[in-house]
């Protein structure tokens, strides 16, 4: 498996550093972009953690392993990880990974701390080793389910591919939207451009959400839906947040405006949240995503955590009801909830959030939840 250098300093080979284990999709066909910010955002934290003289005197060490969005290459990479010692492990944006990491990390009894993937059933059974400062699916998505039907949106169509992620999802919507009089009809993505263009005239949809990968297909389908006529008042929504990345924009130009996302931050940041913000920013080169913010956070969670309870893994796993720190997004704090089987982050600031039409390097917030 490749490896990529330690981003957050040199290698410590005599013991002496605080290792954690974070996996992060660096390669295709894993979201880089989304992988690229999410390192930003852990490797800054750990910086600053050591910077500030590090756990009792000891420094914070990255061990990084790319995903690739393979869930295959996470178990293995937790397997790895688990041998070379790491306190716990953090990252992984891409829900069905992160679900075969947790599964691994519980098995083991190593501690994981997700930072990013939403996917509601982490885990078959509840554990105590995983905690997930993301919201859960089920919760952000009804909550943009909501910003549907308050715009008057009720015949949903849905592009989407086979994902366990993506089957959740329409769940969600549908089970949200049926008893308000919504309906939620099914496109195979597989469909020609043209063809899911008819369907969707035939259908009468008023709004199209992308349950789909980008860059493919997602951006034939925005282009097609975009250039037919008989489609101009459909609205075009990606609930899993494709146009937060500067990435969309440069793929679609305006053809990807307009496009509502969920987004999980604040309507505004507090000043912990400005200044790491304006790090970050200056570190990727571009205003940091939603999920930049959630790296930082988790090492913070991290750090607090061992502080408090040293490196011994089970003690790291029994804080995480203790757990109160404040994130980028505000007071950071775990609970069981219903239908959640780790220890949760009852909830994040969620926004429903587009690239403006009239400036698409500008993001309105149309929704909050």
């Amino acid at each position: 498996m490749n490896t990529p250098p330690s981003p957050s300093g040199a290698e410590h080979t005599d013991g002496s550093s605080i290792r954690l284990g974070a996996l992060v999709p660096l390669t295709r066909p894993g979201w880089v972009e989304a992988g690229r910010h999410l390192l930003a955002g852990l490797d800054l934290a750990v910086r600053e953690v050591n910077d500030a003289g590090g756990i009792d005197d000891r420094p914070l060490e990255l061990v990084v392993r790319d995903t690739a969005a393979d869930p295959e290459r996470a178990a293995a990479a937790v397997d790895e990880l688990a041998h070379l010692g790491v306190a716990a492990v953090v990252g992984e944006y891409h829900s069905v990974v992160a679900r075969a990491a947790a599964a691994r990390a519980d098995a083991l009894g190593v501690p994981f701390l997700c930072s990013s993937a939403v996917l509601d059933t982490l885990t078959e059974a509840p554990t105590e080793w995983v905690a997930r400062l993301a919201p859960a699916q089920a919760y952000g998505w009804r909550i943009y389910a909501d910003f549907l039907l308050r715009t008057g949106r009720r015949r949903i169509a849905v592009a989407t591919q086979p994902s366990v992620y993506w089957a959740s999802g329409t769940r969600v919507l549908r089970d949200h939207l049926a008893p308000r009089g919504g309906t939620v009809l099914e496109l195979d993505a597989t469909l020609t451009p043209r063809a899911l263009c008819d369907a969707l005239v035939d259908h009468g949809a008023t709004a199209l959400l992308l349950l789909v990968g980008h860059p493919e297909p997602a951006v034939p389908i925005v282009r097609a839906v975009r250039g037919d006529r008989r489609l101009a008042e459909i609205l075009i929504g990606a609930p899993a947040g494709q146009p937060e990345f500067a990435e969309w924009a440069a793929a679609l130009g305006e053809d990807g405006a307009g496009i509502p996302f969920l987004r999980y931050l604040p309507e505004r940041l507090g000043p912990l949240g400005e200044r790491v913000g304006k790090e970050l920013h200056e570190r990727l080169g571009e205003a940091p995503s939603f999920v930049a913010f959630e790296g930082w956070d988790t090492v913070a969670v991290l750090a607090a955590v061992l502080r408090a309870h040293g490196t011994d893994r089970a003690a790291i796993a029994g804080s995480w009801p203790r757990v109160a720190v404040e994130g980028t997004r505000g007071p950071i704090q775990f609970s069981r909830t219903p239908g959640i089987s780790v220890w949760q982050w009852a909830w994040t600031p969620i926004q429903v959030v587009d690239r403006d039409p009239a400036e698409p390097d500008r993001f309105r917030i149309l929704h909050a939840g």
